[in-house]
């Protein structure tokens, strides 16, 4: 991320498939305090706070899991068709947080690592590095991660000695790749995260921008044996600026002399220790947006949705128009690309090395940014590969993007 928000900073002018921002045309800066008062409106009105109690509900250190807590969970039984006990649910500080805490859970000593497709996000990687936990690698192919080599490299760790406590996933449009699983191999992935006595770590930002198909199940929503771990955020949904995300832990906690508790509950008190709680001022600007949207991300989402639709669409005709004759030869591989059903990214391979070093020559020289992928693996990997962001610009920004990314192509090759 730094890498990204220099280079774009050197090259204001260039065209930025870089960053993987929501659409910003729908944003109204008066919104906000509208927002506020319609939360304010919900505490009175709904649940019967008083004066007092609201003026210290915004003002005042809040409570750990949250405030908005019941409102996430209704969007969830609306959207997802899922029930949560809310004493499950802690809301964090970005999805991010929530991430660094349930790892930092996980993790007792060099023996516990977690599995993860690769490639996979960035902010996964980097979480992971800050509790110190070692990470094992699973193949991602064109249907999401790949469960038999998920259960050989389960097989491999323990063999090693190793404790492998839990396995990362992005099942819709995941971020870099844009794959999606099947509803039978998240079936799959659930039975053998139970036979192999794993968690599963679901993250969900992307499953309402798919090209109007009907939406699959989330993996929590088909738990039957509470092995889901669910990260959810408004960052793409709402606005990033919010900062507001949340975890589902709903597991069963034992051997901490009090008696059995909820995974929720121990990564509250971690939270305790960092972040005390999530600004409650944030919560109520998002609280006030679930209530004007009817507690519905998707309703709330039609508008993005449909946007992320046709720029999607707008980068695939885009890639074929300007690439499709582009065969592979001896000398010259072509220049290939997959095709997302939804979500906001598409992956280029490109006939030779795309490192830093090249995104820094496509800005400079022909005034396009990219995401080098090698960042999205947790070793080597995606040498060749870019990862083109389209949520953030206009059909007419893609369409002059692509011609200058295929200008540089064709200079570079």
């Amino acid at each position: 991320m730094t890498l990204l928000n220099d280079i774009a900073g050197r090259y204001p002018r260039a065209i930025s498939f870089a960053a993987g921002r929501p659409y910003e045309g729908f944003y109204d800066v008066g919104s906000l305090p509208r927002y506020l008062r319609t939360f304010e409106a919900h505490l009175e009105n709904d649940l019967g706070f008083s004066v007092e109690d609201i003026r210290r509900t915004f003002f005042q250190y809040g409570r750990t899991k949250g405030v908005i807590h019941h409102l996430i969970a209704r969007h969830l039984e609306l959207d997802e068709g899922l029930r949560v006990d809310l004493e499950s649910l802690v809301v964090t500080t970005g999805c991010q947080e929530a991430m660094v805490l349930v790892l930092r859970a996980l993790c007792r000593d060099s023996r516990d690592v977690v599995l993860t497709a690769v490639p996979t996000y960035v902010g996964f990687l980097g979480a992971t590095k800050l509790v110190d936990m070692g990470i094992r690698p699973v193949h991602e192919g064109p249907g999401g991660i790949d469960l038999d080599d998920l259960a050989e490299q389960i097989r491999r760790a323990k063999a090693e000695g190793l404790r492998p406590r839990a396995c990362y996933v992005v099942p819709d449009f995941a971020n870099p790749s844009g794959v999606s699983m099947s509803v039978s191999d998240r079936r799959r992935l659930l039975e053998l995260a139970n036979q192999e006595d794993i968690l599963v770590l679901e993250d969900n930002p992307y499953s309402f921008f798919n090209t109007g198909e009907q939406r699959l199940p989330t993996l929590k929503s088909l738990d039957q044996a509470r092995r889901v771990v669910y990260f959810g955020s408004f960052a793409k949904t709402a606005f990033a600026g919010a900062r507001v995300g949340y975890v589902i832990a709903d597991q069963p906690v034992t051997g901490d002399g009090t008696g059995t508790k909820l995974f929720a509950d121990q990564l509250a008190r971690l939270k305790s220790m960092m972040t005390l709680n999530t600004s409650t001022v944030a919560q109520a600007v998002i609280g006030g947006y679930l209530l004007e949207n009817g507690c519905s991300l998707e309703q709330a989402t039609l508008r993005e949705a449909a946007i992320y639709q046709t720029n999607l669409r707008t980068v695939l005709e885009g890639l074929e128009l300007r690439f499709r004759h582009d065969g592979p030869t001896k000398s010259e591989p072509s220049v290939s690309w997959n095709t997302p059903k939804g979500g906001m990214f598409v992956v280029v391979t490109l006939p030779f090395p795309a490192d830093d070093e090249m995104l820094e020559r496509s800005a400079s020289a022909f005034g396009v940014l990219w995401t080098p992928m090698h960042h999205f693996y947790s070793g080597t990997g995606g040498s060749r590969q870019i990862r083109l962001s389209f949520s953030a610009l206009t059909p007419q920004q893609i369409d002059e993007g692509l011609d200058r990314l295929a200008a540089f192509v064709a200079e570079t090759r």
